[in-house]
């Protein structure tokens, strides 16, 4: 299940992307928008920003805007910043790999099918990005 944080992260995307006209938009006007609250969104657009999404203008006429075009934002990057790993095991995950306890991966059958699990989301997460999800609510 995506964390609220996740999914307020895509709803500041796809408003953003929804607004795209090169013009910066107030955090407030997002948070407003959007019904996500603004310390918590100020906290989300700065990561994005970190991780080079999203780029920011301070000021009179400031506000927050795609670094990237939205048709270059994968749905798996900002699940993996927000989020973290994207695969329901550790010792299945790409980019987050870690040895489960008392497992022997080799005769796992459960890490067997989470790996199936995973590479199924991850074919879509990969494909998709801001642009298919902004369309999505137009």
């Amino acid at each position: 299940m995506l964390s609220m944080k996740t999914q307020y992260a895509f709803k500041a995307l796809m408003y953003l992307a929804q607004k795209d006209n090169g013009e910066p938009i107030l955090i407030a006007e997002i948070a407003e928008k959007k019904n996500i609250p603004l310390k918590f969104l100020e906290n989300i657009l700065l990561e994005l920003k970190k991780a080079g999404v999203l780029d920011s203008k301070k000021g009179k006429g400031g506000g927050y805007f795609f670094n990237q075009r939205p048709t270059d934002v994968r749905l798996a990057k900002i699940m993996r910043l927000i989020e973290g790993p994207i695969a329901l095991l550790p010792c299945v995950s790409l980019n987050f790999y870690q040895k489960c306890k008392n497992c022997d991966e080799r005769h796992c059958g459960l890490s067997t099918v989470m790996k199936e699990v995973r590479d199924a989301t991850l074919q879509i997460l990969e494909n998709k990005t801001v642009a298919d999800i902004a369309l999505l609510n137009i």
